[in-house]
């Protein structure tokens, strides 16, 4: 306020201090106002993305329901040659436990097959909030961590399972006969490839602590001769048998995810 056509006095200092106080508060609440109206579109968009997302991992899951028979097929295809009583096939000894078994599978199927695009709205949600290194970074990390993730269950699938379902079922063939139920086929193949999906994420992992400067190349090549112990005792833990050559089946991919998150931290300038 210019106080020179006001003259001076004290009726013209309480005249500027109530004004200026009126401008302050008309300031805060037009600020109040547009943080409000930002907050609520952006609650407004994530509501909008989480249920797109719902929606999609919905449909997938249908899809996953209308196609289980042919995932179980596939699921079921290490014990066909085992269950002799009931022909090659997996049982169930609950009246509820196959109804169960299918639910489960449709859900995972859903999961898997929705989660890229959820991915995606996360990512797209997040992004204009971030810097542009920040989002370099993201955009580049997020597709290699998916795909490294389902390369790892696929592993899981097609070269643990087999075998260790084979040490499981023959180990004491001489004394009982096998007969497999569907339902611990399943919950041992989920957790197979679920645990070697999160694995594959090892060179992410690092590279991300070698990012943020909380390790370095050279720290992660002096602690190789401690993480090969870890690597055999994550096998032991992750495997169902306790057989050396499916711990060596865990192990041996563990060790080389290692060596490739060591070269990709030399890489993190």
């Amino acid at each position: 306020f210019n106080s020179n056509w006001l003259g001076k006095g004290p009726k013209t200092e309480q005249f500027i201090k109530e004004h200026a106080k009126l401008y302050m508060k008309i300031r805060n609440n037009v600020m109040t106002e547009a943080k409000i109206k930002n907050i609520d579109s952006h609650f407004s968009e994530l509501r909008k993305r989480i249920i797109f997302s719902l929606i999609v991992y919905l449909i997938a899951t249908i899809l996953g329901f209308v196609f289980h028979r042919n995932i179980l097929s596939l699921m079921v295809q290490p014990v066909t040659e085992i269950n002799q009583l009931s022909q090659g096939l997996p049982v169930f000894t609950n009246i509820t436990e196959f109804w169960s078994v299918v639910m489960k599978v449709s859900m995972l199927s859903g999961l898997l097959l929705s989660f890229p695009i959820i991915s995606y709205q996360v990512l797209a949600f997040i992004l204009p909030g971030l810097k542009s290194n920040e989002k370099n970074f993201i955009i580049i990390l997020l597709p290699g961590s998916i795909i490294s993730f389902y390369v790892g269950a696929a592993f899981g699938f097609f070269v643990l399972l087999p075998p260790a379902i084979k040490f499981l079922v023959y180990f004491g063939g001489d004394i009982s006969e096998p007969l497999i139920r569907i339902g611990s086929l399943v919950q041992l193949t989920i957790n197979l490839m679920m645990w070697m999906g999160v694995c594959f994420q090892l060179p992410i992992i690092m590279y991300i602590l070698a990012l943020i400067k909380v390790v370095d190349s050279k720290k992660l090549s002096r602690f190789r001769k401690y993480f090969l112990i870890f690597s055999f005792i994550l096998g032991a833990v992750i495997t169902p048998t306790f057989d050396p050559i499916n711990q060596i089946l865990v192990a041996l991919p563990i060790m080389l995810l290692y060596e490739v998150g060591i070269l990709l931290s030399r890489t993190r300038k």
